[in-house]
């Protein structure tokens, strides 16, 4: 009986670069389960992307190791094979942030996070279609969105979530509103919106935004949440109480839960899918597809 595969794909520049560190234990690991074992290190922009599409039919399990960005090229290649073939995912987070892993409980630090990508139980969870897109657990427009795709990967591999937050500083004095029509579940809502995150995440930008009793990551539905836009100083220090205080009741938060919205913005709005650029788009259509990939942990 031929032994089941696997495809390790790793990203040797994510987060420090320790990965490096362990790569015989991933591979030792593997080969210890039976599996017959396929690596590949990344050498490009959409190289995990393309290894996934071209290869993640033939394979059992696909271990990945990377950052939100590594993690995303695999998902939006995995909804493009047909469902029945799309391997078991193994994540292996070495990132700066690693929200996904946060929300999942899958360890943050090698080599812990080794054994649940190898050896761990796989739950289902939930995928976002985005325009010809895919996101597994957050697309923003807004404020500090542009952060995690503009901060330098020097920078972050020095400073690790703090360079986030010193982008995001910079940043503070560029806010504005972006006039926005939302339509959800029959309902239509409009106004001028300085952030906007359509999530199936408990954590986001490296922050707990949600208690983990208010997240399933399997239930097909998202988490959406729209800031206002404020008109004064005193206003925005209203906002800034209510995030850091998760609650999201007052009159600059609009929350719900939807499994489908369409937005339509009077101009080009920049968006980032699972921390990497979406493109700047006028009119964006987002569905849920419940329970699309499965993830050991």
């Amino acid at each position: 009986m031929a032994a089941p595969k696997a495809l390790f794909i790793f990203n040797p520049f994510s987060g420090k670069g320790t990965i490096k560190n362990n790569l015989f234990d991933v591979v030792d690991s593997l080969v210890k389960e039976g599996y017959a074992v396929e690596v590949r290190p990344t050498q490009k922009k959409l190289d995990a992307y393309e290894t996934v599409l071209e290869k993640g039919a033939r394979k059992q399990l696909l271990v990945i190791s990377g950052g939100d960005g590594t993690l995303n090229e695999t998902v939006k290649a995995l909804m493009e094979l047909p469902r029945l073939s799309r391997p078991e995912v193994g994540y292996i987070p070495a990132g700066s942030t690693n929200d996904f892993a946060s929300s999942m409980h899958i360890p943050k630090k090698l080599p812990q996070s080794i054994d649940p990508a190898v050896r761990g139980k796989a739950v289902s969870c939930d995928v976002g279609r985005f325009n010809d897109n895919f996101f597994v657990y957050i697309a923003a427009f807004g404020a500090f969105t542009d952060v995690s795709y503009a901060t330098p990967q020097v920078t972050k591999n020095l400073l690790g979530h703090m360079a986030y937050i010193l982008e995001g500083i910079k940043r503070a004095a560029t806010l504005r509103g972006y006039h926005v029509v939302l339509e959800h579940d029959g309902l239509q809502e409009e106004g001028s919106f300085i952030y906007g995150m359509v999530s199936n995440s408990i954590y986001v930008g490296g922050m707990r935004i949600y208690d983990y009793e208010e997240v399933r990551l399997n239930d097909g539905l998202f988490e959406c949440l729209f800031i206002r836009e404020p008109q004064t100083p005193l206003e925005m220090q209203e906002i800034l109480t209510g995030l850091l205080m998760h609650e999201y009741e007052g009159r600059f938060f609009l929350k719900f839960q939807t499994k489908a919205l369409l937005l339509t913005f009077d101009e080009a709005v920049d968006w980032t899918l699972d921390g990497e650029y979406g493109g700047a788009h006028t009119f964006v259509e987002i569905d849920n597809r419940p329970k699309a990939i499965r993830v050991r942990r």
